[in-house]
């Protein structure tokens, strides 16, 4: 998109925010650049260039817009809907690899080079993995000036500087304002308490929270998620310890309140709240390949902007997804429930139910497989996938070559195409996942007048391609399941 000026030009004109995060303008003139939905008036045709990222803008010596505040644009969903080198490395930067073990850290999860790495990110987008990273590290100290109270200096380390130099340096860079400025414009009502954090993470319009927020909400595992007074919560591991995000669906944005047991896994849990709630997709471009099949389009126009819920912690979801098969939506939060009481680690959460850490793959690979609760085949499934993901052998995190994950899961004793392809759209992020053996599509498509048997409906899903994920979405709208809506 970057690369077609002529395009840039026109979104820019029409102010389309559509395009926030595909792209970003650069002004000449200014020195400033800006997301496509800027609210002041467009510059001249002449005196604009594009840029593919934020990093690559701050590189080329241009400072961030105070009106229109492009670091916090949506993320390009460029990197959710695809599994090459690039986006796989877009999602490690996101998840701060980079500020956790350097460049080297990141090849090594990729398998390349680090020199590849940087030459292929280069390429496409501008700029390096450290200049990424470093941006990630400017938006982060701004969200905690602007948030909390705490001391410059605590924020500095807190984003991932190695210094209060480079910290002010960066900042005044960016944003052309001192740290002590960017405080001091921050409304009167922002202060928060120390390792609380209230937020505001956008999306592109439209979003559909029932379908979102409902399957989340009934299928959470006591102890680990709950719907209270409006949100979905939850508790989340992170690198440095643990936190509790509070999500609730508003017209315009997502409320996010964090509270974190160590303030440097703030990018990772924004990070990973974004990509359990799809908040990167194009809807718009999703919608309107769906809406090509006649019998999708009604579905598609009665409820636009549905989103994949999806997850942060892929490997807890596979547990989940073994623990969950063949049973109803109550018996799988029942069998989560279990592990969770007796080998999740405590958290404490003083505004709500939320108890345990879901239990890691280490913990669990460390139960007596006899003391488990479920049938013999189902206890080989369970303990052969805890014991790959606690000793490496299996990976499902974001830097996961998504056909490569497909075929381990399937070489996995008790593993199926449906269990790998739910595991595939909400774990593994893949946007073209297909679930055409599962009893909800087979009656919805039914229902519709779609092919009935799993292979003809798999011919006919061929034109929906590469958002099959989504299609799933609408296809369950249509079954009558309290996943599909908002509780009440």
């Amino acid at each position: 998109m970057h690369l077609d000026r002529e395009h840039c030009v026109r979104a820019v004109q029409s102010k389309d925010a559509r395009f926030d995060g595909w792209f970003f303008t650069a002004v000449l003139t200014t020195r400033i650049y800006c997301r496509p939905s800027c609210p002041v008036v467009p510059p001249k045709p002449g005196n604009m260039t594009f840029y593919p990222s934020a990093a690559a803008c701050q590189q080329a010596g241009f400072r961030a817009c105070k009106r229109c505040r492009p670091d916090t644009s949506p993320g390009s969903p460029e990197w959710n809907q695809r599994a090459d080198l690039v986006a796989r490395a877009m999602r490690l930067i996101a998840d701060g690899v980079v500020d956790r073990e350097g460049v080297p850290g990141l090849a090594a999860r990729l398998g390349y080079s680090p020199r590849q790495v940087e030459r292929q990110l280069l390429a496409e987008l501008g700029a390096g993995p450290l200049a990424l990273a470093r941006a990630q590290r400017a938006q982060t100290a701004r969200l905690l000036i602007e948030t909390t109270p705490l001391p410059m200096a605590e924020i500095a380390f807190a984003a991932g500087f190695s210094s209060i130099r480079t910290f002010n340096d960066t900042v005044r860079e960016v944003f052309a304002l001192s740290p002590s400025e960017l405080r001091n414009r921050r409304p009167k009502s922002a202060n928060q308490a120390p390792g609380a954090l209230a937020l505001r993470l956008p999306f592109r319009a439209p979003l559909n929270p029932d379908n979102l927020f409902g399957h989340l909400a009934a299928t959470a595992v006591p102890g680990v998620e709950e719907w209270r007074d409006g949100a979905y919560r939850r508790t989340l591991r992170l690198p440095y310890g643990h936190g509790i995000a509070a999500l609730t669906p508003k017209p315009d944005h997502i409320a996010c309140r964090l509270t974190l047991s160590d303030l440097r896994d703030l990018p990772v849990a924004i990070s990973r709240c974004r990509r359990m709630l799809d908040l990167d997709a194009d809807p718009v471009a999703v919608d309107d390949q769906l809406r090509t099949d006649p019998f999708l389009a009604p579905l598609v126009d009665k409820a636009p902007g549905r989103r994949v819920p999806r997850t942060v912690d892929e490997a807890e979801f596979a547990v989940r997804a073994v623990l969950g098969q063949q049973v109803s939506t109550a018996a799988a939060r029942t069998h989560a429930a279990r592990p969770v009481t007796a080998h999740g680690t405590p958290v404490d959460d003083p505004e709500g139910g939320l108890t345990h850490l879901f239990p890691s793959p280490e913990a669990l690979a460390a139960v007596d497989p006899e003391a488990l609760a479920m049938p013999r085949t189902r206890r080989t499934t369970f303990t052969t996938l805890v014991g790959q993901l606690a000793d490496g052998t299996l990976h499902l995190g974001v830097e996961s070559d998504w056909a490569e994950a497909r075929a381990r899961l399937l070489a996995l004793p008790g593993f199926g195409p449906w269990t790998v392809d739910v595991i595939a759209m909400r774990a593994l992020g893949d946007p073209d996942a297909f679930l055409p053996t599962d009893l909800g599509i087979r009656r919805a498509a039914e229902e519709l007048g779609l092919p009935g048997t799993p292979a003809a409906l798999t011919a006919r899903a061929a034109a929906w391609r590469p958002w099959r994920a989504y299609a799933v979405q609408y296809l369950w709208a249509t079954d009558s399941h309290p996943i599909n809506f908002l509780p009440v």
